[in-house]
This record gives structure tokens, C-alpha cells and sequence, in this order.
């Protein structure tokens, strides 16, 4: 058969099949919403409310293995709006991702499943959170981008400075 422009002919592209393949990899398999509660405890009232509601944004980041190359990275994540008249609105969301890895040494492991899994889950539980505060019947909470890796290193160096062991932290924070 003749090669016609760019048609590969040779599927030998020079990779390790067969699992013999060692380079270091890791990535999203999955993602989905695990949780997610939508409180509007003072309506019909709080939609006459006039006061601009104070926001507390909460997040904390767990993982769990689920097999030898696969773990679940959950961003949960709580947005409350309070006014001095009550509750407005709260927001609960556990989104996660099945993360895999293969050949990662344990730091490069801890800081994927900590601070890049978590960067990559935001965008879309941030959105999940807006659109649920606005089908709750308020203006859509646009939150803020967060920088996980700054904030692993950062928890890192607190827990180096303060004498710590050297398991890598847990980030978890306000927004």
C-alpha cells in the first residue's frame, strides 16, 4: 500500500507496551459531585432583605486510596451568605476526582493528590457552587480562583519552620 501525505503506516511509535512502560504519570480518570446541599432557610423573607451578606467560604481537601494506582481526591467546599437578619443562603459541596498515578515517588505523589488534583477539580466545583446559589434564587457566586500549589508549599514551610515531621500538609483554608 502506498503512503498517501501524512496516513502513519508504521504503528511502531517507539513506546513500551505491554505495562513495561516506567515514566512517572499521573492524571484525572474521573470527577463527580459525591455531596451537595442547598440551604435557603429564610426565604421567602431573605429575598426582601436589603443588607449585603457577609460570605464565608470554607475548603478542605481529603484523599483516600481506592486501588495501588488509584486514589479520590475531595474538594469539599462551603459557601454561607449572613446577613444580620439571619441565613441567606449555605452551600455544601463535595466534589471529587479519581485520581491515577504510576511510578510517582511518595512527595510527588502527596503534592499531585494535594495541590495540582485540587487546581484541576476547582473550575468545576466553583461552577457547581454558582449555579446552585443561583437556582437558590440569589445572583450567582462567582468565587474567586485559588492557587492550591502556593498554599501546599506555604503549609509545607509552616510545618518545616514549626519543627514538624516531614509528612507533607494538608491544605484546607478560607476563600
Amino acid at each position: 500500500m502506498a503512503d498517501d501525505g501524512n496516513i502513519i503506516t508504521d504503528l511502531n511509535l517507539g513506546g513500551n507496551g505491554n505495562g513495561d512502560d516506567q515514566t512517572p504519570t499521573a492524571g484525572i480518570v474521573m470527577q463527580y459531585v459525591k455531596d451537595l446541599s442547598v440551604e435557603n432557610p429564610s426565604a421567602p423573607e431573605s429575598f426582601q432583605w436589603q443588607e449585603t451578606p457577609g460570605l464565608d467560604v470554607q475548603f478542605n481537601i481529603g484523599a483516600k486510596p481506592v486501588s495501588e494506582e488509584l486514589h479520590e481526591v475531595e474538594l469539599r467546599m462551603t459557601a454561607t451568605a449572613k446577613t444580620s437578619q439571619g441565613v441567606s443562603y449555605a452551600v455544601e459541596l463535595s466534589y471529587c476526582g479519581v485520581i491515577g498515578m504510576r511510578n510517582l515517588d511518595e512527595a510527588n505523589a502527596h503534592a499531585f493528590l494535594y495541590a495540582e488534583a485540587p487546581r484541576i477539580l476547582f473550575p468545576f466545583a466553583r461552577r457547581i457552587v454558582a449555579d446552585a446559589v443561583r437556582d437558590a434564587g440569589f445572583p450567582p457566586l462567582m468565587l474567586d480562583p485559588v492557587d492550591f500549589n502556593a498554599l501546599y508549599v506555604q503549609q509545607l514551610q509552616a510545618q518545616q519552620n514549626q519543627g514538624g515531621d516531614d509528612t507533607p500538609p494538608v491544605p484546607t483554608g478560607n476563600a
